[in-house]
């Protein structure tokens, strides 16, 4: 009842914003930065197969990617990200709307699916790959923890107190607590373990939830990541191949002699893979504060990108920002899609309604576990992605 009432507000406000001509006039209040930049991660053939087996906002099917991109094709023209940060760093307006298609996180779906779709349409695409996953058939730990934690909260009867225990046996303790609801809620739950979390303690939180259920990872082949051959074959393509990190850390929570490492070790794994440089970045979740913009500079890269409107005045060109989609984004009530959501979405009337929740000042959250001994530095951790929800996703 509840996903039906969001959608049916969902709709009948973009179709109330766009026929009064309210989507327009806010997107421009809003001071939409154009061009209209994408975000996606995991293209599969049918998000349906995948229920209780992915994240859901991380997946979009075929036919969905086609009709969105359709959608911005018969509005936009696209670009490539080499030529949208040229434009950025200019300051010369675009002659007409531009729009620029990247993906996330490095999945095997983009290659096998995504990028036949793209060469037949003749659209140019940017791919951010988590450096360390690549060419390894473990799940990435956003999958895993997603899995593991719809396998175990069950297992525990959706019971706080035998979760909260779970940890304690593992000396890790929540200072915060479990927000309400979050023991029926898997996708809130894991996205409140993930966003607040080191990774290093993160990963420990995984081998917890191990001790109660084992999830097999080749049970899982649509989740796994590209190999090395594929990320070649992309770049060969003139997909623009850039950095999403090594381990997909969230850089705002993780400490400094960390953040440059991630930064610069993914570059140069990238630059020995592919024999150029890397210009290209995409924060993990789109998590930034003035220190991490910086350390991005000084890693070398000229262009990065995030999930929100939100920029940084001393370095616009690395924080521009981007519109992540999925295979629910731009559905009505019946589950069809809508114009009128996809133009609010492109307006940018939905990231302005909705609005970014994270802080980006010099302040890091304190996480929510701790532990009396950090785990050494697992710099070959799996990468990770983030459901991402709002009453318009």
């Amino acid at each position: 009842m509840t996903r039906m009432f969001r959608s049916m507000s969902k709709s009948g406000m973009a179709a109330a914003l766009h026929w009064s001509g309210a989507n327009a006039f806010i997107g421009s209040s809003a001071g939409r930065v154009q061009p209209f930049v994408l975000g996606f991660h995991s293209v599969v053939p049918d998000p349906r197969a995948h229920a209780g087996r992915a994240i859901p906002a991380n997946l979009i099917s075929i036919g969905m990617l086609e009709r969105q991109l359709d959608w911005i094709g018969q509005r936009y023209r696209f670009i490539t990200l080499d030529e949208l940060g040229a434009q950025i760093e200019s300051g010369a307006p675009f002659s007409r709307p531009a729009a620029a298609v990247t993906f996330d996180d490095g999945y095997a779906g983009v290659y096998h699916h995504a990028l036949p779709l793209l060469k037949r349409k003749g659209i140019p695409a940017g791919m951010f790959v988590v450096t360390e996953s690549i060419g390894r058939t473990q799940l990435q730990i956003q999958d895993k923890l997603y899995l593991l934690l719809s396998h175990v909260v069950p297992a525990l009867r959706h019971s706080e107190s035998r979760f909260l225990e779970l940890f304690d046996g593992k000396r890790i303790r929540l200072r915060q607590g479990i927000r309400p609801g979050s023991m029926h809620d898997i996708g809130g739950l894991m996205r409140q373990l993930f966003t607040t979390l080191p990774q290093q303690t993160l990963l420990r939180v995984v081998a917890a939830l191990e001790t109660v259920s084992h999830i097999e990872d080749k049970e899982y082949p649509d989740l796994h990541a590209m190999d090395w051959e594929m990320v070649s074959a992309l770049d060969r393509s003139g997909m623009i191949i850039g950095s999403h990190t090594q381990t997909h850390a969230l850089l705002t929570i993780e400490k400094p002699d960390r953040v440059v490492n991630q930064l610069a070790g993914s570059a140069r794994t990238l630059e020995l893979k592919l024999g150029k440089p890397v210009s290209h970045f995409a924060y993990p979740d789109g998590r930034f504060n003035p220190e991490v913009v910086s350390a991005v500079a000084r890693a070398g890269y000229r262009w990065a990108y995030t999930t929100c409107t939100h920029r940084d005045p001393l370095h616009p060109s690395l924080t521009i920002p981007r519109t992540l989609l999925w295979e629910d984004a731009c559905l009505d009530i019946f589950r069809r899609f809508s114009s009128n959501l996809m133009s609010c979405h492109a307006s940018g009337v939905i990231s302005w309604l909705t609005s970014c929740k994270q802080s980006h000042d010099s302040e890091v959250s304190a996480a929510p576990l701790s532990s009396a001994q950090p785990a050494p530095d697992a710099s070959s951790a799996d990468s990770n992605g983030i459901l991402r929800r709002s009453m318009f996703s």
